[in-house]
């Protein structure tokens, strides 16, 4: 799955004269937590909700709340925004927006194409594909499981599952306990508890947990 897929689209943006206030009226109106900052259609920043909460005059606490709200409203977007932004292409695989975003310790990601801002990717929207891969919406009997690393182990599995009459939801898999073997999670639809645990239990190491949701 790309990132054009899944990025929020069309993006607000907000002007680099904008005020603190304005700013987080704005977001707070729109349910959005980050918002890049755009001038004469060029990307200059990125401002986040935690930018703006965090915005304050120096030595405010010797002065009036009158004279506090003055000096908040003469604070610029331009004066709290992240002006090195990381950005990514639209043709970018969504794992990689995803690495990106947590090697970084970013939120979003401005989403280019040949240099122009088209969408915004978050880590909402990396839930929401999360959610996908993994059948959370659908009912299902969803399955932990080890599994030896060997090859054709997993065709092991989705064969079994086939020959009892079931078919897959979902199905992921992880690093598991050691070099030897993957934890995998998958999700069936068609059969009960007791005849997902039947097929699978001759093709797999150890069943870590299994339940109807």
């Amino acid at each position: 799955m790309l990132v054009k897929r899944r990025m929020s689209q069309p993006v607000i943006t907000v002007p680099p004269d904008m005020s603190v206030p304005d700013c987080l009226k704005l977001m707070q109106r729109e349910h959005i937590r980050r918002t890049p900052v755009v001038e004469n259609g060029r990307l200059i920043g990125i401002v986040s909700d935690k930018d703006l909460l965090n915005a304050s005059p120096s030595d405010a606490t010797s002065l009036s709340v009158w004279e506090i709200t003055y000096l908040i409203n003469k604070i610029k977007i331009k004066d709290i925004m992240t002006k090195n932004v990381l950005t990514i292409e639209e043709d970018m695989p969504i794992e990689e927006a995803a690495r990106i975003m947590v090697d970084n310790k970013v939120g979003g990601l401005p989403v280019l194409r040949g240099g122009q801002l088209v969408g915004l990717i978050t880590e909402t929207d990396l839930f929401k594909v999360l959610l996908e891969l993994m059948g959370a919406r659908e009912q299902g009997v969803r399955v932990t499981a080890i599994v030896p690393e060997i090859p054709g182990e997993l065709a092991a599995i989705t064969q079994a599952v086939a020959n009892a009459g079931g078919s897959f939801l979902a199905f992921g898999q992880f690093s598991g306990e050691s070099s030897a073997n993957r934890i995998v999670t998958f999700k069936v639809r068609r059969l009960d508890e007791t005849a997902v645990r039947a097929a699978i239990e001759p093709v797999i190491t150890e069943i870590i947990d299994i339940r109807s949701d």
